[in-house]
């Protein structure tokens, strides 16, 4: 309201359903006797999802496609293996499922990632291709192409691009230590007309690389946004002062890191005690 921003030209996106639902209603309220639309919020695999079933056509999918869950992929990759007689003893399909999840993350195509050398990528790639066949062939998507077809869709398209650039005006991403290849590729090709980006998020709790996050997106938004104004949120209210300060002796030793100083006006009394645990009961 202060800034005369249409609600419809601000999309903010989260990483959970939860964080999303908790947003919706707090914006509602900030809404409230003013606006009839609302800003378009929701994870990435959301906001993908609602774009796709409008513009899915240009790249050859019908808008009616279906998306599988987890269990669908797996019986899929499962079937493929039995189809070329790889054995499930050998090659686990959960591994080949997250094998092919991963170079999905980061925008391989079918046709990338064949050119592997190894035994095992070799492998991969032909359940790939026969994976991804039958997908299109049942006009569905997994989790992963949610995100790759709206890359795909904006690169092949730049009209579509435009369009949806001048609706999302305003860009707001949480969590953004999280983001893998394609969320980041997809998130600045939307914010390249406007570059109105706000980005949210803790190098220091970056700890999912093994599910694809880069930390390098957070670590290089000042290179990539030169013009961007930096806010350190360095109080917290959650941590004694001696917790604060020994996650600080640790974190510091990173090589690349942004650099901040947490404080807190909690002292605590006690000191932090170091125990080896046998396993998760004892702990």
């Amino acid at each position: 309201k202060e800034k005369k921003i249409s609600p419809r030209n601000v999309l903010a996106v989260t990483f959970t359903n939860k964080a999303a639902g908790e947003m919706k209603e707090r914006v509602k309220e900030l809404l409230k006797g003013g606006y009839f639309s609302e800003p378009w919020m929701g994870t990435f695999h959301h906001i993908c999802v609602r774009i796709l079933r409008v513009e899915i056509d240009k790249i050859g999918y019908k808008k009616s496609f279906v998306i599988y869950d987890d269990s669908d992929q797996l019986a899929l990759v499962k079937k493929i293996m039995k189809e070329k007689e790889i054995s499930t003893d050998q090659f686990n399909p959960r591994a080949m499922l997250a094998v092919i999840s991963k170079a999905k993350g980061e925008l391989q195509s079918v046709e990338d990632y064949i050119s592997g050398e190894s035994f095992f990528e070799r492998i991969v790639a032909g359940v790939y291709e026969a994976y991804q066949k039958t997908l299109r062939d049942n006009n569905a998507l997994d989790f992963d192409d949610i995100l790759q077809k709206a890359v795909e869709l904006f690169q092949k398209f730049p009209d579509i691009l435009e369009k949806y650039q001048n609706i999302f005006r305003y860009i707001l991403v949480d969590e953004y230590q999280d983001t893998n290849h394609a969320q980041y590729v997809l998130i600045n090709l939307l914010a390249q007309r406007h570059r109105n980006l706000c980005v949210v998020g803790d190098d220091w709790q970056s700890i999912y690389s093994f599910r694809g996050a880069d930390v390098r997106n957070i670590l290089n938004f000042e290179q990539d946004y030169p013009e961007a104004k930096v806010i350190r949120l360095e109080r917290n209210y959650r941590s004694t002062q001696k917790i604060l300060d020994a996650a600080h002796g640790i974190i510091s030793k990173n090589l690349r890191r942004k650099d901040k100083k947490l404080w807190t006006d909690k002292a605590g009394e006690h000191n932090i005690v170091v125990k080896r645990i046998s396993d998760e009961q004892e702990e």
